[in-house]
């Protein structure tokens, strides 16, 4: 039964972007920065955990789990290092998928032809 929460918190959130691009006219950047943000937002709350536990991977594949992980990070290294924490706390969750972006962006723009 997972699976389908998965798949129907997946499917929510991916119809939720396509109805502000296409009746608000968002651009994809703006949807995604968006998203990231009210994730964060959640997570400040302690409701993005209820969604990770309830949906479990499906909640944690949409750009609104990015935000999600930047202030859970955040806050939890504020908690035993005080406010300096949260600016590594930041990146400590993120580092990995971060670090991987930029080395496959990298690999591919040297394999392939970017256009410009």
């Amino acid at each position: 039964m997972i699976f389908v929460y998965s798949f129907l918190f997946s499917g929510i959130v991916c119809a939720i972007g396509q109805v502000l691009m296409d009746k608000v006219k968002l651009k994809p950047g703006e949807v995604t920065s968006l998203f990231v943000v009210i994730g964060a937002f959640l997570d400040i709350f302690g409701i993005y955990d209820y969604f990770v536990s309830t949906f479990g991977a499906g909640a944690m594949v949409v750009i609104t789990s990015f935000g999600h992980s930047l202030i859970h990070g955040a806050l939890a290294v504020a908690k035993t290092e005080g406010i300096l924490g949260v600016l590594t706390g930041m990146f400590s969750l993120t580092a990995s998928g971060i670090t991987a972006t930029i080395l496959f962006s990298f690999i591919f723009a040297l394999i392939f032809r970017p256009k410009h």
